[in-house]
C-alpha cells in the first residue's frame, strides 16, 4: 500500500513534488525543533513561548531557504547520492546556526542544549525520510536486477560497482580481490571475497554472473584465474579496457562476453614501442588488405605512433569504407594528424599498385591481402594462387619500382610443410620475396610468420560462441587437434615489429608458447559461458560437443619452423628462421609455369607446380576444387585446343 501511494507521488509533475518536499520538510523541522525544547525540558507537552515561536519560525524558513540554495529539492529521490546527504548535513548546521542567532536576536529563552539536539533531530528526520523513500522505490526494481560479482577490488572495479547501482540491469552484491588478505572485508557496503573462495561467494550472495574487472597495470596469472573462474556455475564476462575507455570506444558498463586473449589463458607477448615508433613516425605507410581482420588492426595501431601519410588499399569497397569511418574517428579524437587516404584496387593487378605507391610516395608496405581460410582456398585454388602469390610478387615488385624502402609479408605457420594449398601458396609467397631480397636491395623485404588468429574472420572462438548461443552443438573436427594461437592486436605488433628488425630477406617467426588443443578450448568456452557440456556422463548438460571430422588440407598441429636451428633477435621473443631459398631465376621460371597453369585453369598442374617448387607441400589428397571437381576436366586441354586453332 505505501509503496502504491509513493509510486501514484512520484507520478506527479516536478514542480508539485517539490512542493510537497518543502511542505514535508516544514512540519519534519517542526518536529525537530518541538522534540529539541520537550527533551530539554523533560516534558512531552512543552508548549513554545511567544519568541519562541518567532525563533522557530525563522529557524524553519531559513532552513528551507538554505536548502532550497543547496539544491537539496532538485535531486531526485530514487537518485540520491552522498551530494544530497552533504546537502542535508550543511543545511542543518545552516539550520542550527540560525536558531542561535535568532534565539539571540528576539531575546528568548534558548538553552544552549538545544541547538545540538535541534540539529540531531532535524538530520534525522530529513536525510531518514528521503533515503527511506529511495530504499522503497528502489527495492522493487533492485530485486529485479541480475545480481553480480566483480571480480577485481581496483579503480575498475569499484567504478564498475557504482555504474551498475545506477543501472537499470545488473545489481552488484560482492567483490572477488585477488589478494588474500583481503578476504573477509568490505568494500562500499559490499562483502569481499578472495579468488580460493569463488565458489562460496556464488553460493552466498546468489550471484547470476560474475565480471572481470582488473587493472591493466596488476600483473596476473591468466591460466590460474581462468581455472578458478571455468568451475563457477555461472557466465563469465569482462568489461571494457582502460584504454578503450579513455578514447571514448567504451564504457565501465558496456558488458561483454570474455576477451579473446582471457581465453587464450597466457599473457600476450609485448612489442619495443620505441623501437616500432622509430620505423613508423613521420613516415608514408601503406597496409595492403587493410579491411581484413589482420590489415585493420595493423591500421589501428599503425596511426597510433602516427605516420605522415596512412593508405588503405584493399578490394572490398564496405570493409575500405568501414577501416577509413573508424581510423578518421580515431584520427579526430586524439589529434594525431595522419593523412588517411582510401583506396580500392586489389594486388593482383601491378600497374595499380605500383600506382598508388609512386602518388603516395610510400615507404613502408604491410602486405597483409590474402585468403586465409584453408578450406575456401582448396575448393578455389586458381584463385589461391593468383591472390597469395601473383599478388603478393606483383605488389613486391610494384614496391621495388616505387622505391618502398621495407615490405613485410604477413605469413602463416601453415607455410610450414603444408598439406593444403592455402599454406603452399604462402610458403611460394615466401620463396619470392626471399629471392626478390637477394635479387636487389633497394627494399627490404622481411616476412612474419604467426599462427593462429583469435578473433579474425574464420577463427573458432567466434564460432564456437555463436553455436554456443544457438544452444551447440559445438563442432570440432579431431578431438587432438591442436594450434598455437595468438590475438590479432598481439599478431599485428609482433608485424610492426618485425617491420622494423628486417634488413632483408629473414622470415620471423613467435616464440607463442604451448599449443592449445581446440577441444580445450570449446569446453572452456562452455564452462565460462555459465554452461554444461554434455557427454555420456553427463546427459544432462546444456552443450554437445560434436567431432565432425579433418577437412580437406587440414592437419592435426601445426607448426612455426621448418629448420630446427632458429636464430634470436632483439626480441626475447620473436625468431628468426634458417630456412631454405631459391634464386630468382629459379623462381621467375617457376612463376611462369604458374601463369600458364593458372591461364588454362589446370589445377592439377598448379597442385604439381607447388609440390615441385621446394615448399615442401605434401597434399593429403586429389584437387578439391569445386569448378574442377564438377567440370568435364577436360578444360585445360580445350585451352590449349582453341589457341593451338587461333595460330
Amino acid at each position: 500500500m505505501t509503496s502504491r501511494i509513493i509510486n501514484a507521488v512520484l507520478a506527479w509533475p516536478r514542480p508539485m513534488k517539490r512542493l510537497l518536499s518543502v511542505g514535508v520538510d516544514f512540519c519534519l523541522l517542526t518536529v525537530a525543533i518541538w522534540a529539541a525544547f520537550a527533551l530539554r525540558f523533560e516534558t512531552f507537552y512543552w508548549v513554545p513561548e511567544t519568541k519562541q515561536l518567532y525563533v522557530s519560525v525563522a529557524t524553519i524558513t531559513v532552513t528551507i531557504g538554505a536548502f532550497i540554495r543547496l539544491g537539496l529539492y532538485r535531486a531526485v529521490i530514487r537518485y540520491l547520492s552522498e551530494h544530497a546527504f552533504l546537502a542535508i548535513i550543511s543545511g542543518v548546521l545552516c539550520s542550527s546556526v540560525a536558531l542561535i542567532v535568532f534565539g539571540f536576536l528576539f531575546q528568548a529563552f534558548v538553552p544552549r542544549s538545544i541547538p545540538v539536539l535541534y540539529g540531531a533531530f532535524s538530520f534525522l528526520l530529513v536525510a531518514g525520510t528521503r533515503f527511506s523513500v529511495r530504499a522503497v522505490v528502489r527495492r522493487p526494481k533492485e530485486k529485479a536486477k541480475n545480481s553480480v560479482l566483480i571480480v577485481g577490488t581496483g579503480p575498475r572495479g569499484l567504478q564498475l560497482a557504482s555504474a551498475l547501482s545506477q543501472g537499470v540491469e545488473f545489481r552488484p552484491v560482492g567483490f572477488v580481490s585477488l589478494l588474500r588478505s583481503n578476504h573477509r572485508s568490505v568494500i562500499g557496503g559490499l562483502p569481499v571475497y578472495s579468488v580460493e573462495h569463488l565458489d562460496k561467494a556464488v553460493r552466498e550472495l546468489e550471484a547470476t554472473r560474475a565480471l572481470l574487472a582488473l587493472e591493466d597495470s596488476i600483473p596476473i596469472s591468466r591460466k590460474e584465474l581462468l581455472s578458478a573462474l571455468e568451475t563457477l556455475p555461472i557466465p563469465v564476462q569482462t568489461v571494457p579496457s582502460m584504454s578503450e575507455m579513455m578514447a571514448g570506444h567504451a564504457r565501465i558498463n558496456d558488458i561483454r562476453d570474455l576477451e579473446i586473449e582471457d581465453l587464450l589463458g597466457r599473457d600476450p607477448v609485448r612489442p619495443d614501442a620505441a623501437i616500432v615508433s622509430d620505423s613508423l613516425y613521420g613516415k608514408s605507410v601503406m597496409v595492403t588488405g587493410a579491411g581484413g581482420s589482420i590489415g585493420s588492426e595493423l591500421c589501428r595501431q599503425i596511426i597510433r605512433h602516427k605516420p605522415r601519410v596512412l593508405v588503405l588499399f584493399e578490394q572490398s569497397e564496405f570493409s575500405l569504407y568501414s577501416i577509413e569511418r573508424e581510423l578518421r574517428s580515431i584520427n579526430n579524437l586524439e589529434n594525431l594528424e595522419v593523412v588517411i587516404h582510401a583506396v580500392l584496387g586489389s594486388v593482383t593487378h601491378r600497374r595499380r599498385c605500383e600506382a598508388v605507391l609512386t602518388a603516395f610516395r610510400v615507404q613502408t608496405v604491410y602486405h597483409a591481402a590474402a585468403y586465409k581460410h584453408v578450406p575456401l582456398v582448396e575448393h578455389n585454388v586458381i584463385e589461391g594462387l593468383q591472390n597469395n602469390v601473383f599478388g603478393t610478387w606483383h605488389m613486391a615488385e610494384a614496391s621495388i619500382s616505387a622505391g618502398v624502402e621495407r615490405f613485410v609479408l604477413i605469413s602463416t605457420d601453415k607455410a610450414v610443410r603444408p598439406t593444403n594449398v592455402m599454406g603452399a601458396t604462402k610458403r611460394m609467397a615466401e620463396l619470392v620475396l626471399q629471392a626478390l631480397a637477394k635479387r636487389q636491395s633497394g627494399t627490404v623485404f622481411s616476412m612474419v610468420r604467426f599462427g593462429n588468429v583469435l578473433g579474425s574472420s574464420g577463427s573458432v572462438v567466434p564460432l564456437f560462441r555463436d553455436q554456443i548461443r544457438d544452444g551447440g552443438p559445438v563442432t570440432v573436427t579431431h578431438p587432438d587437434i591442436i594450434r598455437y594461437f595468438m590475438t590479432i592486436p598481439e599478431a599485428s605488433q609482433l608485424v610492426l615489429q618485425a617491420g622494423s628488425m628486417g634488413e632483408g630477406g629473414e622470415v620471423f617467426v613467435l616464440d607463442m608458447g604451448e599449443p592449445v588443443k581446440i577441444v580445450d578450448l570449446a569446453r572452456r568456452m562452455i564452462h565460462l559461458m555459465g554452461l554444461e557440456e554434455r557427454t555420456e556422463d553427463n546427459p544432462e548438460g546444456d552443450i554437445e560437443v560434436l567431432f565432425s571430422g579433418l577437412r580437406p588440407g587440414e592437419k592435426l598441429f601445426e607448426e612455426l619452423l621448418i629448420g630446427d636451428n632458429p636464430q634470436g633477435t632483439a626480441h626475447p621473443r620473436i625468431m628468426m628462421a634458417r630456412e631454405v631459398s631459391l634464386p630468382w631465376d629459379s623462381v621467375e621460371d617457376m612463376l611462369a609455369r604458374f601463369t600458364q597453369a593458372s591461364q588454362s585453369f589446370d589445377c592439377k598442374a598448379v597442385v604439381d607446380l607447388l609440390i615441385e617448387a621446394r615448399t615442401e607441400y605434401a597434399p593429403n589428397g586429389d584437387p578439391a576444387d569445386l569448378v574442377w571437381q564438377n567440370g568435364d576436366n577436360n578444360f585445360a586441354l580445350q585451352h590449349e585446343t582453341r589457341v593451338t586453332n587461333i595460330h
